[in-house]
């Protein structure tokens, strides 16, 4: 490819094959991830908002992860949290990480999370960085949240 716009049209070609007819949906995807920003991705159910997320990945070849978001889901669930190893007669903690270390991270039915865990997301979109244990994680240079929303509920 000879330039930067070459490969942004490409890349929305590409994800025009997987998501047929929703050309403003890709657009809009490509736009958020060039912006380095993070997006709400609102739709009633079976419109292909978890498809399009998925297929920008694809086509990125990047990370992904997608927490499904549910009334009893934990900050822990998201972040990830330290966990007790022993080996050798010696015991220590080691950071484990949550689903939220991907370059992609699809966080879907965000409105049925509880406000704990809206925080600790909040925390990795605005710092790209998430902290467990009194310790900062830095989350990868390409990072995006990608949230889902039900306007019905």
């Amino acid at each position: 490819m000879d330039n930067a716009r070459d490969q942004i049209n490409d890349l929305v070609a590409r994800m025009g094959r997987a998501i047929i007819g929703q050309t403003d949906v890709v657009e809009r995807l490509v736009v958020g991830i060039l912006a380095n920003g993070n997006l709400l991705v609102e739709g009633l159910p079976g419109l292909a908002k978890t498809r399009a997320i998925k297929a920008l990945a694809i086509n990125m070849d990047a990370a992904f992860n997608r927490i499904q978001f549910t009334p009893d889901l934990l900050p822990s669930d998201v972040t990830g949290t330290e966990v007790y190893y022993a080996a050798g007669g010696k015991g220590e903690f080691r950071f484990e990480p949550g689903p939220i270390f991907a370059n992609i991270v699809l966080a879907d039915e965000i409105n049925r999370a509880p406000a704990k865990v809206q925080a600790a997301l909040l925390e990795a979109m605005e710092e790209r960085q998430v902290t467990v244990a009194g310790t900062t994680h830095a989350l990868p240079p390409l990072f995006m949240v990608m949230a889902t929303q039900n306007p019905i509920e």
